[in-house]
């Protein structure tokens, strides 16, 4: 049987099919299989754990994006959010994609940053970091020899001449499959002494950053002009993203529904939301806030896309191996490294991207979501079953979706 992210009619299933066929697909056992249908994936003992004072837990739908053909691989995606047609969305970019070849994507080398903040540095004290580079990275290696073992540790180091009396320096560290925060941190904290030593300065911040702009992922596809819906559309299209890279206050809202995409991978797997956040609007707004993303026309009157920002994620430590519903999530991607889970929700972003643009050029953003918002509208209004089927397809027959229409459609439903 042919493995394929390929799954028509997948959404109109219900949702114990739906199981079925992501654990046919991933390989899931029995009890991963039960722990996607109880909707209840976190126990109580490992919450716990997992922060301080905890209560309950709050549970967010984890849907499966389909259609995903990237580097040649089919792939379904785990994507975790509250916001309705964010999943859609994602599967009918990458089914449009799809029909030229899908994504094609790749990933950097994973180099995280970790700063060491030195005040009043000596004049030369950049000269004298240089001269003592193999010393603070053979320190910082020492920290972490299982990370040196598996091919990573610290590569380099640099310094930022911030101001008159302020030096940043920069120990580069390849994390390999960790998000690597703590490996980072730990070492920056090791070195700092050494670092105080060679500059004359005194040591203040030894964190991580967060702008991890060594560690890319870059994804393009190609939208095939009739399948997006003609010359005209293209060139809408176009004017949108044009729209986003003239103006900061659209690159906000562009950027925003890219990562709408990514942090619902981001969340499904149990990595870091907000550092990948955090990075990405950093790299927007490296030269002035831009959008994350560039179109072209090819010369044959298609559309290109291509997405390229920050991704420190991992598929090693952390919660994406204490969060039993996170440990399903990637062995549904099957995933082999950090690298290609990068690929992976950078091809989610572009996808993502191209829906909205294609929505916002045509029909408008509204009439789709609108139309999945519906269902959220009646069960607010107190709608259950098939009621609430009921309820959202009238108030979408007359494009009111509103929550006291609501009531009043199913106050007439329960009255017949």
């Amino acid at each position: 049987m042919e493995r394929t992210s390929r799954i028509p009619g997948f959404y109109q299933l219900p949702v114990e099919e739906r199981v079925a066929k992501v654990a046919a697909f991933a390989g899931l056992t029995e009890e991963e299989e039960a722990l996607l249908r109880s909707l209840d994936g976190l126990e109580r003992e490992t919450a716990d754990r997992m922060i301080e004072n905890v209560i309950g837990a709050l549970q967010v739908p984890m849907g499966v994006a389909t259609n995903f053909l990237i580097n040649g691989r089919d792939y379904l995606i785990p994507m975790a959010v509250e916001e309705t047609s964010v999943v859609a969305a994602a599967s009918n970019g990458a089914k449009q994609a799809r029909v030229s070849g899908g994504f094609t994507a790749r990933a950097t080398d994973p180099l995280m940053i970790g700063q060491i903040q030195v005040m009043h540095p000596a004049p030369d004290a950049p000269d004298r970091i240089a001269a003592g580079k193999q010393d603070i990275i053979d320190l910082a290696n020492a920290q972490d020899r299982v990370l040196v073992k598996l091919g990573g540790g610290a590569r380099d180091v640099e310094t930022r001449t911030l101001d008159k009396d302020m030096l940043a320096v920069h120990i580069l560290v390849d994390v390999r499959d960790a998000m690597g925060a703590n490996a980072v941190n730990t070492m920056a904290e090791a070195c700092a002494p050494l670092v105080e030593e060679l500059t004359g300065g005194e040591s203040r911040l030894r964190i991580i950053s967060n702008l991890a702009d060594r560690r890319l992922a870059e994804a393009t596809a190609v939208f095939h002009r009739e399948t997006v819906g003609g010359e005209e559309v293209v060139d809408h299209m176009l004017d949108a993203y044009r729209f986003a890279a003239l103006d900061p206050y659209r690159a906000a809202t562009h950027n925003k529904g890219i990562m709408n995409g990514i942090d619902a991978v981001v969340l499904a797997t149990g990595n870091d939301w907000r550092a990948v956040e955090a990075g990405a609007h950093a790299y927007a707004a490296r030269d002035g806030y831009a959008p994350l993303t560039q179109w072209e026309k090819t010369p044959e009157g298609h559309l290109k896309g291509t997405i390229r920002l920050p991704l420190a994620v991992g598929i090693v430590g952390g919660t994406t191996k204490v969060h039993p519903a996170a440990r399903v999530a990637l062995k549904i991607l099957g995933v082999q490294s950090a690298g290609e889970l990068a690929e992976v929700m950078a091809s989610v972003g572009l996808a993502q991207n191209f829906a909205a643009m294609h929505a916002l050029a045509t029909k408008g953003i509204q009439k789709g979501h609108m139309r999945l918002h519906a269902k959220n509208i009646a069960l607010t209004a107190g709608a259950v079953g098939e009621e609430i089927d009921r309820v959202a397809e009238q108030m979408v027959k007359e494009n009111t979706i509103r929550v006291d229409r609501a009531e009043e459609i199913l106050a007439k439903l329960r009255r017949t």
